[in-house]
């Protein structure tokens, strides 16, 4: 009796906890729903002169019609802020170092960096510089922002994720949006962290081994060489290799002359490489006003559209990724830590005071100090000991800049010459631009600051001491890369090598591998009649021409060393060199290439020093180049040689996918162990929440060399790659052709949230056009 009592009982008590879940689920929904974006009907946002209308089409991507400029950019801010404002308000956040006020103690770490790195400070800088017109288009789009921002909170109906962390968006300024543009120079345009590990390697190793890790030793500059020796700034323990932008943020542009068009007339690609995540970085929009019809993406926070076409013309960028970051050994005072030493005397830093709020903490006073040449990124403040030399930072993103000014001029430009001439306040980071007009006109131009030094090449820090080193300016802009309508009828760049030893000035040494380019123009060089199917064919080629170079050299390298991965080797041997996503090939190629520098080097360095090694299988490549010429260097000499190296690399690489996949090769593929992911900023917060806010994760084709850049982390997921794919035929700049994953819309009940990540994966392109009407869901902006 008393045992049905209890059951009886326990189903009440389930039957209560199961409705208090169902209600609090549907409070949820309810909640989640209420701020769902409104597209469709009327809403009066009384910052407009003039009704504007918003039409959204089949893929969520928003037509903005307005009868003026400045209706125009309040418009395009009330509708980014629709569908994106967590995702704005981070961003502004991450790049101001605010995120521990929303977030807690886990970002202080994050908030140190880019507080010492002074993004904001450089934007304030750059917005006095601006001009009277685009200081006003920043005037216009916050005021949309915050026409949005506060009709949401008044209506309760901000996005969820503001109430997941418990607090609600400050107003939106200009300084807001140029800060953001800051964060894009930091994610683009660095390479301190190489510069820092150079400088460890010298100190840690025998002059020998450290040259083999530079990509070219830098022979001419025996006293910076020297000075790196001398004055040892403390690197392991330092710096958290988890903040550093991925190392090649990278990008495949191209476009090709009308004499190998089928139409007549030119063809524009473009496919920037960035981190993939939910909401994508970019945001696509139609931008329609008396002034100008423009279409293309542009950073959800910034007006404008940076990368896109008009009426008349194409543009898009990759990477340059010059040397645009110096570091400097700064010997501070020991009686006074914000002295340095320069020409013989203490020199006052400016000390900037820095408070840190943190979410359920005590704030967090900080110091930045900041020398002639830059902020002081050691880690000095908190340290018990006082250090022998720091680092400081010189670098051009940190300097006023113009680049809002340029976008916006770009915008309205017709032909090259207006073109060009908008460049000139493109300063930071450097881009590739490639351009197509009606007119018959294809051009490039590696444009942005790019020092000239008095002295190095900017391979290694530099003695801060002294005025011997420095920059003496900037190549001038009429002496910056550029080609227009060449002889072979097409122009490229994949972040490949853009000029030649004939070039006066230093660029880089280190340009991404020439794999991505080589496959382009491979392609453009053969091709005859070409349309717009072709380069979006092209953008989703995944032939690997890394492997072409090298596999047939390693798999005989094993061979003279072992017989033991026959199976492994055969397979290997059959492989076309394309990544698809059912073959154990390219999985087998991949694992093996990134175990090479692990079998050389971990365990010989520490652990942070290892993640800030830059070029890692740059280096490995020239090692075996070597090594097969018969040249083996210090490192593969030490470890036994190039057919031990592989060998070992080999069987550590079959080791970890067959813990993974199993013993049986013949059921691996590389879609196994490749697979696509945007995660949103919230999800690694819990799996319940990774599961709620991440779309769908696919298997995927493709590489980190292959045109169709898919690059994957260690665990297999693919979190890098093409974050916009765009083609553009000038024979009719009507239309254009764009792919956003996953999907326009920061809201996971959109039906616009993951639209786009199938069509990612398969190179299923959507066409966007810029005349005539426009299906879709159409809302009118009303003016009060």
């Amino acid at each position: 009796m008393k045992k049905k009592k209890w059951l009886k009982i326990s189903v009440i008590i389930l039957g209560i906890i199961l409705s208090l879940v169902a209600a609090a689920l549907i409070f949820v929904n309810v909640y989640i729903n209420r701020s769902k974006p409104v597209i469709e009907g009327e809403l009066a946002v009384a910052v407009l002169d003039d009704d504007v209308i918003v039409t959204r089409d089949e893929i969520g991507v928003p037509h903005i019609e307005a009868m003026s400029d400045a209706d125009l950019y309040r418009a395009q801010g009330y509708v980014q802020a629709q569908d994106r404002m967590f995702q704005m308000d981070l961003s502004r956040r991450q790049a101001s170092g605010e995120l521990s006020e929303v977030i807690g103690e886990a970002a202080v770490e994050t908030d140190k960096l880019f507080r010492t790195f002074s993004l904001r400070d450089a934007a304030a800088k750059s917005l006095e510089g601006y001009d009277d017109e685009a200081e006003q288009v920043l005037e216009w789009y916050a005021e949309g922002v915050n026409a949005y921002m506060e009709e949401a909170k008044e209506e309760g109906a901000l996005p969820f994720e503001f109430k997941l962390l418990g607090y609600e968006p400050e107003p939106w300024s200009p300084l807001d949006s140029l800060t953001i543009g800051k964060y894009m120079a930091y994610d683009l345009g660095g390479h301190w962290s190489a510069l820092a590990f150079r400088h460890w390697a010298l100190n840690e190793f025998t002059e020998k081994q450290a040259r083999e890790l530079f990509i070219t030793y830098p022979d001419n500059a025996p006293s910076i060489i020297e000075a790196n020796k001398a004055m040892e700034v403390k690197v392991a323990g330092e710096f958290n290799a988890d903040l550093v932008p991925p190392e090649f943020n990278g990008s495949n542009n191209w476009v090709v002359s009308g004499e190998k068009t089928a139409s007549g007339k030119p063809l524009l690609a473009d496919d920037p490489h960035l981190g993939l995540s939910t909401p994508s970085i970019w945001y696509q929009m139609h931008l329609e006003s008396p002034e100008q019809n423009v279409s293309g993406v542009i950073f959800a926070g910034i007006p404008g559209i940076i990368l896109g076409h008009n009426e008349e013309i194409a543009w898009g960028v990759t990477n340059v990724g010059p040397d645009v970051q110096d570091l400097y050994i700064e010997t501070p005072n020991p009686d006074d830590p914000t002295q340095f030493l320069y020409e013989g005397e203490w020199e006052q830093a400016e000390v900037r005071e820095e408070r840190i709020l943190v979410k359920d903490g005590e704030p967090i006073d900080y110091e930045v100090l900041t020398t002639r040449h830059g902020p002081v990124i050691s880690d000095v403040i908190y340290k018990e000991e006082d250090p022998g030399a720091v680092f400081s930072m010189q670098w051009t993103a940190l300097e006023p800049t113009l680049e809002l000014q340029a976008v916006l001029n770009m915008n309205k430009a017709s032909n090259w010459d207006e073109f060009e001439s908008a460049l000139e306040d493109f300063q930071a980071p450097a881009q590739n631009f490639v351009f197509a007009s009606e007119d018959g006109t294809i051009a490039y131009k590696a444009n942005g600051r790019i020092p000239i030094r008095t002295t190095g090449d900017g391979q290694l820090p530099v003695p801060g001491d002294s005025a011997e080193y420095g920059w003496e300016g900037y190549v001038p802009f009429d002496e910056l890369p550029v080609v227009v309508n060449p002889e072979e009828g097409f122009i490229a760049t994949a972040n490949n090598e853009v000029v030649g030893e004939e070039y006066p000035y230093h660029i880089t040494d280190f340009w991404a591998q020439p794999y991505r380019y080589m496959r382009i123009a491979e392609v453009l060089s053969a091709g005859e009649d070409l349309t717009a199917e072709d380069m979006m064919e092209l953008q989703m080629d995944k032939k690997n021409l890394y492997a072409e170079e090298f596999l047939p050299s390693m798999i005989e390298a094993v061979r003279v060393e072992t017989d033991e991965f026959d199976d492994l080797l055969a397979i290997l041997e059959e492989w076309n060199m394309v990544d698809e996503v059912d073959q154990a090939a390219p999985l087998i190629f991949r694992t093996w290439i990134r175990k090479l520098p692990d079998t050389l080097w971990e365990g010989k360095m520490p652990e942070d020093v290892y993640e800030l090694m830059p070029g890692k299988n740059h280096i490995t490549d020239q090692l075996m180049r070597e090594a097969f010429a018969g040249n083996p260097g210090e490192w593969v000499t030490e470890f036994g040689g190039v057919e031990q190296w592989l060998a070992v690399s080999l069987a550590q690489a079959e080791t970890e996918i067959a813990e993974e996949l199993g013993e049986d090769a013949g059921d691996w593929d590389w879609g196994d162990e490749h697979e696509l992911l945007f995660p949103h900023p919230v999800s690694g917060a819990s799996p319940i929440l990774a599961r709620f806010m991440n779309p769908e994760i696919l298997p995927v084709g493709g590489s980190n060399v292959t045109v169709m850049v898919a690059a994957s982390d260690p665990d297999g997921i693919v979190d890098h790659g093409a974050s916009w794919r765009f083609v553009a035929d000038l024979a009719d700049l009507s239309e254009a052709y764009h792919i956003v994953g996953p999907g326009q819309s920061g809201h996971v009940k959109s039906d616009f949230y993951s639209n786009q990540v199938d069509d990612w994966v398969e190179g299923d392109y959507h066409v966007t056009p810029i005349e005539g009407d426009v299906e879709g869901s159409t809302l009118i902006l009303l003016a009060e």
